[in-house]
C-alpha cells in the first residue's frame, strides 16, 4: 500500500525562495561594496531581481540545464543570482576567484558554461581565460561608471529590462541539476559535484533543524565563507528559509573590516575557516576594547580540523560558542555538526571544549562509517582509526564527466572521503587527519591535525601544521612548521615539551621550522602539499 500524500509537489529552490518573499519581504540584505560603502536591500527586492535574471536568460536563448556561472565575492546581486539560475531551471556554477586562471578555464570548460555573471573588479581575472571558454555572455555587475568591454552586458540593466509573465520560476522536477562546485583539485584535476534541487532543500531543512545550527528570523547571518566555496555552506539557503538578515562582506575578509561589520550590523552568527576565526582571535586579542563582538552568539567554523585552544578562547573570553561542522564539496557540504548533547550536562568546561574540539554527529539522513587500512570497519569506540565513508540525501552519487571518479565509491555505493577519522561510541567524529597527510611513521599512524591543533594552544604560536618528511630509519617522521605571534620567541624543544604533555614519545616532530607564512589554499587551508615539497629533505639533510 502507498501513502496518500501530494508527493508531486516537488522540493525546489523556486518554492523555497517564492516562501521567503511572501513571509520575509522586508528583511534586510547587508552588502559592503568594494570601496567599502554599505549596501542596503531587502528580501522582496533581491527576489524580484532574482526572477528578472531568470527572465533574462530565457531571452538570451539561453535552455533548462544550461550552466551559469559566477565569479563575484558575497554581495546581494550575487545572491540573486544564487536564487534566480537554479529557479529558473540553469544550474549555477560558481567559479573559484582564487584559482589559477588556468584552473578557470579548465573547470568553466568541463563544465560547459554558456554565460557568466561576474563582478567588475574581477573583470580582469576573466579575461585571463574567458577566450578559453564555451562561455557566450557576459553580465558584469557593477560598482563603478567605467566603459565595460565590448563582449559584456550590464547586469543592472538587463536585469531591469527583463519582461516579466510570471513564468520566470517554472515547475521543476526536484531532482533536476540546480548547481555545480568543484573540487580544489589539489590532487589531480578538479572534480565537478552536481548539486539537484532536492538535495538542496533537504540539506537546507537539515541545516536549520535546532541540534544544527538552529537558524531563525531574529538571527543577522554573516557568512565569512565565500559564496564561491562549497555553496557558502547553504547560509544563502538556510537564511532565506528561516527568514534571517544576511549580512555579505564582499572582497573585505581583513580581521578589522569583519569586526568592524560584525559591530556596525550586530550579527549574531559568523562563519568561516579556522584561519579566519584565528584572525578574528588575534586583531581581539590585541585590542580588545577595540571592538564590539556581544551580539554574536555562535561561531559556525569548519573547512578543517578546530583547534580546541580557538574554541576555549572564544568562549571563555569574549562569550562566543564555537559550532563546529564537518563536510566537504560532496556532502553539499554540510554532514556533521558538533551540538553538545544532553548527556553532556553538568559537564565541566574542560570535558566540554574537548566535546566541541569534535565534527559532532551526522545530520538526519546521513550515514557513517570509517574503514581501516585492513579493509575492515573500525569499531566506534573513539579510538580505531580508518577513513570516513559516507552516504545519504545530499552525498553526491558520481562526479560530473569524470574519467576516474568512481575509485571514490565503494563496491556498495559510499563515498570515500579521505579523511581519517575515529568514531566514538555516541556516534560523534574526530577527525585525525585527511588520507594524503597522515604520517606513517614505522607502520603506525601519526595525527598531524591532532599534533598542529595542540602546537596552536602554545601562548607563542599563531598559526602551526604538521607535514609528513622522509627519514631513513621510520620512512616518514612529523615535521612541524610553525608561525609565532609577533614578539613571541619559543624553541623546539619547547614545543616538543609541551606537545609530550598531550601525546606519546614517538609522535614528538623531530623538528620545527620557524616561517613568517604558512601557505594556503583558495579555502583558506593550509597548504601542505607547497610544504611537502619545500622541507622534502630536510631530516635526510639534516
Amino acid at each position: 500500500m502507498q501513502g496518500l500524500m501530494m508527493d508531486n509537489y516537488p522540493l525546489t529552490i523556486g518554492a523555497l525562495v517564492r516562501r521567503a518573499a511572501l513571509l520575509f519581504p522586508r528583511r534586510e540584505i547587508v552588502s559592503r561594496r568594494p570601496d567599502k560603502t554599505i549596501h542596503r536591500t531587502t528580501f522582496a527586492v533581491v527576489e524580484e531581481r532574482a526572477r528578472r535574471l531568470s527572465a533574462a536568460l530565457r531571452a538570451m536563448g539561453l535552455q533548462r540545464g544550461d550552466r551559469i556561472a559566477t565569479l563575484a565575492w558575497n554581495h546581494a546581486d550575487h545572491l540573486a543570482a544564487y536564487y534566480g539560475i537554479p529557479s529558473g531551471g540553469y544550474v549555477t556554477h560558481t567559479l573559484n576567484l582564487r584559482l589559477h586562471p588556468d584552473d578557470l578555464a579548465f573547470i568553466a570548460t568541463h563544465g560547459g558554461d554558456r554565460a557568466i555573471i561576474v563582478d567588475e573588479v574581477l573583470l580582469p581575472l576573466l579575461e585571463k581565460f574567458r577566450d578559453r571558454t564555451p562561455i557566450e555572455h557576459v553580465l558584469v555587475m557593477r560598482t563603478s561608471d567605467a566603459p565595460l568591454p565590448a563582449y559584456a552586458m550590464d547586469f543592472d540593466t538587463v536585469v531591469a529590462n527583463a519582461q516579466l509573465d510570471g513564468s520566470e520560476f517554472p515547475d521543476l522536477d526536484e531532482r533536476s541539476a540546480a548547481g555545480m562546485c568543484y573540487t580544489s583539485g589539489t590532487t589531480g584535476k578538479p572534480k565537478g559535484v552536481l548539486y539537484s534541487h532536492r538535495s538542496t532543500c533537504l540539506h537546507t531543512l537539515s541545516e536549520c533543524l535546532p541540534s544544527a545550527l538552529g537558524l531563525t528570523e531574529r538571527d543577522s547571518v554573516l557568512a565569512i565563507v565565500p559564496m564561491f566555496h562549497a555553496n557558502a555552506w547553504g547560509l544563502p539557503f538556510a537564511s532565506a528559509m528561516m527568514g534571517a538578515r544576511q549580512i555579505m562582506p564582499g572582497p573585505h575578509l581583513d580581521a578589522n573590516s569583519l569586526l568592524e561589520l560584525i559591530r556596525q550590523e550586530r550579527v549574531t552568527m559568523i562563519a568561516g575557516v579556522p584561519t579566519i576565526m584565528l584572525g578574528l582571535l588575534a586583531a581581539l586579542d590585541a585590542n580588545p576594547t577595540a571592538y564590539d563582538v556581544s551580539s554574536v552568539r555562535i561561531a559556525v567554523i569548519g573547512g578543517s580540523a578546530v583547534p580546541e585552544s580557538l574554541i576555549r578562547s572564544l568562549s571563555t573570553r569574549y562569550g562566543i560558542e564555537v559550532l563546529q561542522g564537518w563536510g566537504l564539496t560532496e556532502t553539499s557540504p554540510l554532514a556533521s555538526v558538533g551540538s553538545v548533547p544532553p548527556e553532556m550536562d553538568g559537564a565541566d568546561a574542560d570535558t566540554l571544549f574537548r566535546y566541541r574540539a569534535r565534527q559532532g554527529r551526522v545530520a538526519p539522513f546521513i550515514e557513517i562509517r570509517a574503514r581501516s587500512e585492513d579493509n575492515t570497519l573500525a569499531l566506534w569506540d573513539g579510538m580505531a582509526m580508518g577513513e570516513l565513508e559516507v552516504r545519504g540525501s545530499w552525498v553526491l552519487a558520481a562526479y560530473y564527466n569524470a574519467e576516474n571518479g568512481a575509485s571514490r565509491f565503494t563496491a556498495d555505493g559510499w563515498f570515500k572521503t579521505g579523511d581519517i577519522a575515529s568514531i566514538h561510541s555516541d556516534g560523534s567524529i574526530e577527525i585525525r587527519d585527511r588520507s594524503k597527510d597522515v604520517i606513517k611513521s614505522g607502520g603506525e599512524w601519526i595525527s598531524s591535525v591532532a599534533l598542529e591543533n595542540a602546537l596552536m594552544g602554545h601562548p607563542a604560536v599563531a598559526e602551526a601544521t604538521v607535514i609528513a618528511v622522509a627519514e631513513a630509519r621510520w620512512q616518514e617522521r612529523p615535521l612541524a612548521v610553525v608561525v609565532l605571534k609577533p614578539g613571541a620567541t619559543v624553541t623546539h624543544h619547547e614545543l616538543v615539551a609541551f606537545l609530550e604533555l598531550q601525546f606519546p614519545k614517538w609522535w614528538m616532530p623531530d623538528a620545527t621550522e620557524f616561517v613568517d607564512v604558512i601557505p594556503k589554499t583558495s579555502a583558506g587551508k593550509f597548504l601542505k602539499m607547497a610544504l611537502r615539497e619545500r622541507f622534502a629533505r630536510r631530516l635526510l639533510d639534516g
